[in-house]
């Protein structure tokens, strides 16, 4: 089998990683307008060998989208516009329904198939591509009604083989939830190593005295706008409806404070801790 992966990232590069594990005849090439990693994942044998752009697409099998969403979504239709009746192409993005709607009137919209691996970390560039990272985390296909028999077989293959769970939605939905369990995360982590880098001015002090908790909280923050700023955008009005709700609910902290109000902050942190029993199942 013959893969192309446009962007040899953290994500396509450790998806590459785990097939080239699973099956060692596996070609796997890299198309990337970031030379740096190109060379890169070429060095640490993610990819077998560059490619560009046309080339790539039409000598392989299989297509990985692993870009930014707001690149994906534009360079999705192009790639649709190369590929054959025999080829399939796969999405890795963390919003769907700007791609699918990208894409809905294609002649070709059957040939893809709206892909997320619910994994992820702070770092970038193939340098932090991981093997095993897919293992047991949720893979999540979109609309999968519009996605012909055998190129959501193949997909569903690659889950497989990533050792994922498949869970199945439509992309409205998906956004919804992501916006929820993911994004939210983001915001709430970049506005709180805002407010620390704005209160505490000393640097030395939040490196001597940051417990594991701060880290924990704000390791998110370290993520690469690059990536979260499209999320943002593609995914405006759930974010804007999670991060509405967040700031109710950190003005019922902020008000049980200012009115000493402690049994109704303690009611607070009990609703809160609910979402262990949901987290521990």
């Amino acid at each position: 089998m013959k893969i192309s992966i446009i962007g040899t990232g953290l994500i396509g590069g450790s998806i590459a990683l785990k097939l080239k594990q699973k099956n060692a005849t596996i070609k796997i090439y890299g198309i990337d307008q970031n030379e740096e990693n190109l060379n890169e994942a070429l060095a640490l044998n993610i990819i077998d060998k560059k490619a560009d752009f046309k080339i790539g697409i039409q000598k392989a099998d299989l297509i990985i989208i692993a870009i930014p969403v707001d690149s994906a979504r534009k360079i999705l239709p192009d790639v649709l516009d190369l590929i054959s009746e025999n080829q399939t192409v796969m999405d890795v993005g963390s919003t769907k329904a700007g791609i699918v709607n990208a894409v809905k009137n294609h002649p070709k919209r059957s040939r893809f198939v709206a892909f997320h691996p619910m994994w992820g970390t702070e770092n970038h560039g193939p340098k932090y591509a991981i093997t095993e990272s897919f293992a047991g985390k949720a893979g999540v296909i979109c609309n999968r009604e519009e996605s012909s028999e055998d190129a959501l077989k193949t997909i569903e293959n690659i889950v497989e083989k990533l050792e994922m769970h498949p869970i199945y939605m439509n992309a409205e939905d998906h956004d919804i939830h992501t916006a929820y369990i993911s994004h939210i995360s983001h915001i709430t982590s970049y506005a709180l190593a805002n407010t620390v880098l704005e209160k505490e001015k000393e640097e030395e002090t939040i490196f001597q005295l940051a417990s594991s908790g701060f880290s924990s909280t704000v390791r998110l923050a370290k993520s690469h706008p690059e990536m979260w700023v499209p999320i943002f955008k593609q995914n405006k009005d759930n974010v804007l409806d999670v991060l509405n709700e967040h700031i109710s609910q950190l003005r019922k902290f902020k008000s049980a404070l200012e009115k000493d109000n402690f049994e109704y902050l303690e009611e607070l942190i009990v609703n809160a801790n609910k979402i262990r029993g949901i987290l521990n199942k």
